[in-house]
């Protein structure tokens, strides 16, 4: 577990300006994360005597480029992410002098693959989807071509024959990462002549596996998940990737596909069942507690049982909370690295 990314011995810290430049604290990163952030800065607002932070939606990929931009109040303090950061992002924070960063696990959640609630029902497998998406399948004879798939059925005769159409989240979304690496990889896989291949050349392997197809299978919607549910009630014919959550809020307009025969459920998702199942963190800047003041009250609201315990309030909003003795490891690492506002 990483519980604090250090990555240079020291920097100095030099904020332009006044000491205290904001009040407010300044959260970007994941969709999939911005309703639980949300949640956590609206009653960190009602409780503390500090102002609601600012939460956006950038998407993981887009919310670490921000994140790692720099140090200072024209910086954000935290960015949400639902895949963890990378080591080019842990360079791209170096470069920029932001020396010394707290990662914060805050729960689970799962990929879904939903359609509209009145729609007929699919059960997919890891490597339907694989064949469904990927911009190149493999062939029995070790070779690879381009995806010929128009329908479900041409993916698996026991699919309806609908055109493949499935709404998903942008290049720099971590539910797009999590779904590629998880869902996608890990049909890939089951071919053996490629499975084989990651050890002869990982390059071609990554290509083949990883590559989206983009001849409109495959459609970026963006990062606004609430549009894509819109958009499969106006077309049932069509699919959607987002996290368990907008499934959850939902539920009256959309319902999720099974994965190898494992329903999206709450209870699947978190005994490790359901396939598509991916972390969710949060990363701290700690140069800036105690500059803005207030970071470290929001870890410590955000880290609390009301709210992401097994009956807290972020459970209501969809997420899959951590076992008891994983919620109290990364609150104590949490807290410990942030030092409250006096």
């Amino acid at each position: 577990m990483i519980k604090k990314v250090v990555i240079a011995a020291s920097v100095a810290v030099v904020f332009a300006g006044a000491a205290q430049a904001r009040d407010q604290i300044q959260i970007v990163g994941s969709s999939t994360v911005f309703p639980f952030s949300t949640a956590v800065a609206e009653a960190f607002g009602q409780k503390t005597r500090f102002s609601t932070p600012v939460v956006e939606s950038t998407g993981s990929g887009g919310g670490m480029k921000l994140f790692c931009s720099g140090v200072g109040t024209g910086h954000p303090d935290i960015t949400n992410a639902s895949r963890r950061i990378k080591s080019s992002e842990v360079e791209l924070c170096a470069k920029n002098g932001v020396a010394d960063i707290t990662e914060v696990k805050l729960g689970y959640d799962g990929i879904v693959i939903a359609n509209a609630i009145e729609a007929p029902a699919y059960d997919l497998t890891l490597r339907d989807l694989y064949m469904a998406l990927a911009k190149d399948v493999p062939t029995a004879d070790g070779k690879w071509i381009p995806n010929p798939n128009k329908t479900w059925k041409d993916v698996n005769a026991s699919l309806p024959a609908v055109k493949i159409e499935v709404l998903g989240p942008p290049p720099t979304s971590g539910t797009r990462d999590a779904f590629v690496e998880l869902a996608m990889e890990g049909g890939c896989k089951t071919f053996d002549w490629v499975k084989a291949l990651k050890k002869k050349d990982k390059a071609a392997y990554k290509a083949g596996c990883h590559t989206v197809r983009e001849d409109g299978g495959y459609i970026d919607a963006g990062e606004n998940d609430n549009l894509m549910v819109q958009k499969l009630t106006s077309n049932p014919d069509a699919l959607a990737i987002f996290g368990f959550s907008f499934l959850d809020q939902n539920a009256d307009k959309v319902k999720g596909s099974r994965v190898g025969g494992v329903a999206p459920e709450f209870e699947l998702i978190a005994d490790g069942s359901y396939p598509v199942s991916r972390a969710l963190y949060f990363y701290v800047k700690q140069a800036h507690i105690g500059v803005v003041p207030g970071i470290a009250e929001y870890v410590a609201e955000f880290t609390s049982e009301a709210a992401w315990g097994p009956e807290g309030y972020l459970g209501d909003k969809g997420l899959i909370p951590m076992s008891d003795a994983e919620r109290a490891q990364w609150s104590a690492s949490a807290q410990g690295n942030a030092k409250l506002s006096m």
